[in-house]
């Protein structure tokens, strides 16, 4: 059904902004999950090494900035508000800020690109609960999934392009096989447990992001380089099957095999810097790498690269405009506004959690 929408809502995940948010913010993670507090503590000392501070928040707000401008140059006068599920400011508040200011539909950006439980429905289930709560709520219409969409792939791989360029791992201008060491991209994600997984496609929808990536990148086509599909911050007990392989695992494969050839990890899985990325990566990945003596180099993600800001806006002008094109990559279609009956299920809840 066409709609007149008057506002835009970006959506994500929350995170702690100061040493005393981080247990509470914790708690409201894992509620009605039965977490053990000392599981909690064990986390929270994960948030020290960034000074008890999730740089998600800050992420949002540079996106807010950034997206405004873009819709702005394009002669789209919506509004922009910015809720959470997990922290201030939290999605019931930012719509009962819309519903005062007279929003009554209001497009939807999740800061989530592959369709699974907690990146898609539960998204969906939880602006249901907070609408529920708001008598006149405005009306949420989540913008599609976006892992095939030009903006997000270009961007990608131009964060790689520019970190291989800036590092001097590669070498851009040798593509003689037999003077470089091998080198492996590991395009990395969240795991999930298998069970989620198997209701969903996001196995799927990974492998064709990473394909699009490396098709869009310099290093396509170049002999001895190759891509795979790695997982970080699984939790929950040992005994429930999750996604493999972990990367940290994958780095010992790989250095047992051949020490001289180079790794290049790409957090495709994230939109943004947070946490996470930070200590899987940056701290637990990169201390593998280097007692393995792998030569290492992590990419950034899309952030608020241009190509990716203008992505987000071109999702939200096909929604404006029907007779827009909507833009997709690769051999699958653009993904439906409304995803399929029955996608993205949780038959088996996700226990614990990782820093964000």
């Amino acid at each position: 059904m066409p709609h007149s929408f008057d506002a835009v809502l970006l959506l994500s995940f929350g995170g702690p902004e100061q040493p005393d948010d981080v247990v509470p913010f914790l708690r409201n993670v894992t509620r009605g999950r039965n977490i053990p507090e000392a599981r909690l503590a064990q986390v929270a000392k994960q948030y020290e090494l960034f000074g008890g501070r999730s740089p998600i928040n800050d992420q949002c707000r540079s996106m807010m900035t950034a997206l405004s401008e873009e819709l702005e140059d394009r002669g789209v006068p919506l509004p922009l508000y910015w809720g959470n599920r997990n922290w201030h400011p939290y999605l019931s508040d930012t719509l009962a800020e819309m519903h005062a200011d007279g929003v009554t539909n209001a497009l939807v950006y999740v800061t989530s690109i592959f369709g699974s439980y907690s990146g898609c429905r539960q998204y969906q289930e939880e602006m249901e609960a907070a609408r529920a709560l708001l008598p006149g709520a405005p009306e949420l219409h989540k913008l599609r999934l976006f892992y095939n969409h030009p903006g997000f792939i270009a961007a990608q791989a131009a964060q790689l392009d520019d970190a291989i360029g800036s590092s001097g791992l590669v070498d851009p201008d040798d593509r003689d096989p037999g003077g470089t060491s091998p080198t492996v991209v590991l395009f990395c994600a969240h795991s999930l447990p298998t069970s989620q997984a198997a209701h969903c496609q996001y196995e799927a929808q990974l492998a064709d992001a990473a394909a699009l990536v490396m098709d869009h990148s310099q290093l396509a086509g170049r002999p001895g380089v190759r891509h795979e599909i790695v997982y970080q911050s699984r939790s929950g007990p040992p005994s429930m099957p999750w996604l493999e392989p972990d990367i940290n695992d994958r780095l010992e494969e790989l250095a047992a095999g051949d020490t001289s050839q180079r790794v290049i990890v790409v957090p495709i899985g994230f939109v943004s810097d947070n946490a996470e990325v930070m200590f899987d990566l940056d701290v637990q990945a990169t201390a593998t790498a280097e007692r393995l003596g792998l030569p290492f180099l992590r990419v950034p993600t899309v952030g608020t690269h241009p190509r990716f800001v203008a992505g987000i806006a071109d999702l939200i002008d096909e929604r404006l405009d029907s007779r827009r094109p909507r833009l997709a990559l690769g051999s699958d279609p653009a993904w439906p506004d409304i995803c399929p009956a029955g996608h993205c299920l949780s038959p088996t809840p996700q226990t614990g959690h990782r820093p964000r």
